[in-house]
């Protein structure tokens, strides 16, 4: 019984440690939105050397519990066992140490599913721990070989290196508790939002539908009380979470992101928010590792052409696609010209200004968004508003209402006086040539931070030579390349566009990218294009 006690309480201690290490790890999982997929494609990246430092560390506690056993076995085989753990718990605390150095960029979120999820991790470590040590124990019985005894445990440290695996087992186990609850959350959300009488609004595309959904948002609040999914949320979760709020009881509108990542998405979504009028930002190849190439993207983005909603206001450039389908059939469909419906744009001080062609009639607006891309979503939003009932007088007060959203070209302006573009969120190539073009209408010195632009599937590598070949045309004064993931393909196309290379510099972190802007001076500007989360880097 002592054994066992011991046993435990050694087992205890060990998943602590464990536990305590592989934070980073569920980190990691929650940025993969808890898909073992994506969490173990992070995992196995060939620069990630998380697997390097697991395999590391259980080599040192390996070889050290070896050489305690060895020279502690004068005391005795069983006061040799215990001195072993002496460095096995030592090397525990080191890795902690050095973990310290290597923070998520995105930190790990304190939510309640990440509670539910850690205390099954930390359960299925003492379990697998204690099973672990009872098959060592009965091997060290069942050969009772004189001296075996100093040895017996130290294979124990090759459970280190297992830890990222269970972690995935205890994830697949903690997900089928998660998916039964959020079944019966989304279908009270369901409930709730067909007995709604709410106007409701879908916003659908391969880009710009964050920043379309707080623009309409901020201009509907003219006439309107509105509520919308908040951030980026866009999932059928993010949704039930939005029409749980006060906000959603006490609105007249409800503004929705529609996100799509695999096929059937977004008809899962229409279902459940069953809107009365639609946005469709456009198309690009985003998303193409999941679809396979940008017909896809199109195709299951349309879907919501096809969800019975009164009217779908869709850029002009999308109209061929959606007539050759017969889309339009569904829903009526307004197309918006947005070259014809937005003129003069121009970009001084940090301040938009152009006219909007709306109605037969033309206004002059200003707005704090920066590039021509954001007063083309305006343009869209203000052409559903005018749909809605708002009057120009009250969409060009809400146009001058409007705020940039955080991390997508947001302009920031340091203590130096130096200008940033902070664009961390972009991550599509229309977006990126947006962002590069606003940088290049700033004055001083124009910098440039990136690690490329993911989840392009096959056509990632073109993609990024693509983004190359514009960052050298913009003729920037500094680019800095971050990662080693896309950085390659970016380098690729702006040497051959031309680009000066001795303007070019590849670090492995931002942090180190940190030390190139430091001779900037106040009028400079530096865009942080992408700042991909971890499971990207």
């Amino acid at each position: 019984m002592d054994n066992v006690l011991q046993r435990i309480a050694g087992c205890l201690l060990c998943a602590c440690f464990l536990f305590l290490a592989n934070l980073r790890l569920i980190g990691a999982l929650q940025q993969a939105g808890y898909k073992n997929g994506g969490f173990l494609a992070w995992l196995k990246r060939k620069e990630n050397l998380q697997r390097s430092r697991l395999a590391l560390w259980a080599g040192m506690a390996f070889a050290s519990c070896a050489v305690f056993g060895v020279c502690f076995s004068f005391l005795g085989e069983d006061v040799a066992l215990i001195l072993q753990a002496v460095p096995f718990f030592l090397f525990c605390g080191l890795y902690l140490l050095a973990e310290k150095k290597y923070a998520l960029k995105v930190p790990l979120k304190k939510t309640a599913r990440v509670v539910r999820l850690s205390v099954v991790y930390m359960l299925f470590l003492l379990c697998f721990a204690y099973i672990f040590v009872a098959i060592l124990n009965f091997i060290r019985v069942a050969v009772n070989v004189p001296g075996y005894t100093l040895f017996a445990y130290t294979p124990f440290a090759v459970y280190i290196v297992l830890t990222p695996y269970i972690l995935c087992l205890a994830n697949a186990c903690e997900s089928w508790f998660e998916n039964a609850r959020n079944q019966k959350f989304l279908k009270r959300a369901g409930q709730v939002l067909d007995e709604s009488k709410k106007i409701k609004v879908a916003v659908v595309g391969s880009y710009g539908k964050t920043s379309v959904k707080n623009i309409l948002t901020t201009i509907l609040q003219e006439k309107y009380l509105v509520a919308a999914t908040p951030l980026s949320y866009n999932t059928p979760m993010g949704i039930a979470l939005a029409v749980e709020s006060k906000e959603f009881d006490d609105a007249d509108v409800f503004v929705a992101e529609l996100g799509a990542r695999k096929q059937g998405d977004i008809a899962e979504l229409c279902s459940l928010v069953k809107p009365d009028y639609v946005v469709f930002t456009g198309v690009c190849a985003q998303h193409i590792a999941s679809f396979g190439n940008e017909e896809n993207v199109f195709l299951e983005k349309s879907k919501a052409l096809a969800c019975g909603a009164k009217l779908a206001v869709c850029a002009g450039s999308l109209q061929e696609k959606v007539m050759a389908l017969g889309l339009e059939k569904g829903s009526d469909c307004k197309f918006v010209d947005l070259a014809a419906t937005v003129k003069a744009y121009r970009l001084h001080d940090g301040i938009s200004s152009f006219s909007l062609m709306l109605g037969g009639e033309e206004i002059a607006v200003t707005t704090a968004l920066l590039g021509l891309h954001s007063a083309e979503n305006i343009a869209l939003a203000a052409t559903l508003a005018l749909e809605m009932g708002l009057s120009l007088e009250e969409i060009k007060r809400g146009i001058e209402k409007i705020m940039p959203v955080p991390h997508r070209l947001q302009l920031l302006k340091s203590e130096r006086g130096v200008f940033v573009l902070d664009d961390a969120y972009n991550c599509n190539e229309r977006g990126a040539k947006m962002a590069i073009d606003v940088l290049a209408a700033f004055g001083g010195k124009k910098y440039i931070v990136t690690p490329g632009i993911v989840e392009c599937g096959v056509l990632e590598e073109k993609i990024n030579a693509r983004l190359g070949e514009m960052i050298a045309l913009a003729g920037l004064d500094k680019i800095v390349l971050v990662g080693d993931t896309l950085v390659g393909a970016v380098k690729k196309g702006f040497e051959g566009a031309g680009g000066n290379m001795q303007n070019l510099a590849i670090v492995d972190t931002l942090e180190k990218a940190k030390v190139y802007l430091q001779d900037l001076q106040p009028g400079d500007c530096v865009l942080f294009l992408n700042d991909l989360p971890d499971v990207y880097s």
